[in-house]
């Protein structure tokens, strides 16, 4: 049968930044091909090649026979590729419905509603077609990308980091689902930073290192070990221990907090209670739409609460979920999303003026300081890998000296040295006296790095015993409060 994709010599350079190196990738029929590599390999931006977002300057794409120097959009679509981005393309002033229709390319009416409906329940995701794709959960604006890529006659599913912002059972679900289609003939190709999901869900694994392939084979026949050597090219980062805590006063407490449903939908923040003090690292787990964005976004002041009391003491730095809508602006220089980030007070404010050489040498101390790879503070948001991205929000979130640092899945689609980086910044944070409040949806992450764990489950806040198991604190999270 013919290979429904394959690319052959593809290389691509970003100015002076080589992206892909004569890269030949093929996907069989009906196969899952997992694509590994660290951020800033070259993965995304190979599957951006594929799907026609990219043009290649040497190689070829090959779609179901066809050979293509390049191809765009529209050409992938007919070939039935579909694609799952890294980041959120979807329209938030647009309804799901709106969003899959145009995605799709259907006539808008009744029968693109029936046909969302079939789509909906084949892929086993539930959404309500009439809200506006703004007002979705992280999780929820997920299952939207994969319903657009899957609208259609779909022979290949490019799927970019689709398991990074769902909680375990829906990644679980989301996987199992692309599994099923590849038993129905559908390939697909698999981003993922998480080796156990490429070692158990891929038939093949390609690993890409610096843009070029380091290493591809089948998944049965690989190990672990071996897949962190291809990507990394050394020895693999030491794990991340949590921080020995000794609490100093307390620098967060709320009463009886509660907090509406953002957008609508979940359960939203029921009355909870919690104190935070100077040196820990606390680590919140929930399931998507228990109440964990809003309970962290109350308590950095970004929303109101609906009752009860909170008090706060020093300044509060927040690191958002999605770095790309709600942390920085992507046609943006490093410098003005800094600023912007900053707000007020600021040193480079005067009254109205903005001293914006004094802006980009913070910026540019930032870059140096924690080892941020950009061409420098003039460089565009959009063109630093997710990695790097989240490295400047952190920096500049550190840089504000807070007494609160409140961090939402802050390892997002990070590779494994990047993800150990940022969970050794939020340590050492909190061993300098700053008071450290993760979420993070892989429990396993959560329970390497916080020194003591709150679980939220149907809007309610309850805290895990010390010593409790991860087979415990699950059970806490799925509504069972004498779990632990």
């Amino acid at each position: 049968m013919t290979d429904p994709l394959r690319l052959t010599g593809i290389s691509k350079r970003f100015g002076s930044v080589v992206a892909l190196q004569r890269v030949d990738f093929r996907v069989a029929p009906g196969e899952i091909h997992a694509l590994l590599g660290e951020n800033g390999a070259g993965k995304s931006t190979l599957m951006k090649v594929a799907f026609g977002l990219t043009r290649p300057e040497a190689g070829t794409i090959t779609l179901a026979g066809v050979e293509y120097p390049f191809v765009t959009p529209v050409i992938a679509r007919r070939h039935g590729v579909g694609m799952v981005h890294q980041h959120f393309t979807a329209i938030p002033a647009l309804s799901v419905l709106e969003n899959v229709t145009l995605a799709a390319g259907w006539r808008p009416g009744r029968s693109a509603w029936l046909r969302l409906r079939d789509t909906m329940s084949e892929a086993g995701i539930t959404l309500d077609p009439d809200t506006r794709a703004g007002d979705l959960s992280a999780g929820q604006k997920q299952r939207l990308e994969v319903l657009q890529a899957l609208a259609g006659k779909t022979s290949v599913l490019l799927l970019d980091e689709p398991s990074s912002v769902l909680s375990p059972p829906d990644a679980e679900a989301l996987l199992d689902l692309v599994r099923r289609s590849r038993d129905r003939g559908v390939a697909a190709v698999l981003i993922t930073h998480k080796l156990g999901e490429a070692l158990e869900y891929g038939d093949s694994i390609t690993v890409l290192r610096r843009g070029a392939v380091a290493f591809t084979g089948p998944a049965d026949q690989v190990t672990r070990h071996v897949l962190i050597q291809h990507m990394l090219g050394d020895a693999p980062p030491a794990p991340v221990t949590p921080p020995r805590c000794n609490p100093g006063a307390v620098r967060l407490e709320v009463a009886n907090l509660s907090v509406d449903p953002l957008g609508g939908t979940g359960t939203g923040l029921r009355q909870a209670t919690l104190q935070l003090r100077a040196g820990e690292l606390v680590g919140v787990a929930a399931l998507e739409g228990n109440g964990h964005r809003e309970l962290l976004r109350c308590l950095a002041g970004l929303v109101p609460s609906s009752g009860g009391s909170l008090q706060r003491s020093g300044v509060v730095s927040f690191i958002p979920e999605d770095r790309t809508t709600e942390g920085l602006i992507g046609e943006f220089s490093l410098t003005r999303n800094v600023a912007l980030i900053r707000g007020t007070p600021a040193p480079w404010l005067a009254g109205p003026w903005i001293d914006w050489s004094q802006a980009s040498q913070h910026t540019a101390s930032l870059l140096a300081r924690h080892a941020i790879s950009a061409l420098g503070p003039d460089a565009l948001a959009g063109s630093l890998s997710g990695g790097n991205q989240q490295r400047l929000l952190i920096a500049e979130a550190l840089a504000r000296d807070p007494a609160i640092l409140i961090a939402e899945n802050p390892t997002r689609g990070l590779d494994v040295q990047a993800a150990t980086l940022v969970s050794q910044r939020l340590g050492e944070a909190a061993a300098a006296g700053v008071a450290v409040l993760v979420f993070h949806p892989d429990l396993d992450e959560l329970l390497s790095i916080a020194t003591r764990i709150l679980v939220l489950a149907g809007g309610r806040l309850h805290e895990a015993k010390v010593g409790a198991t991860r087979d415990e604190i699950g059970r806490l999270m799925l509504g069972e409060p004498d779990a632990a």
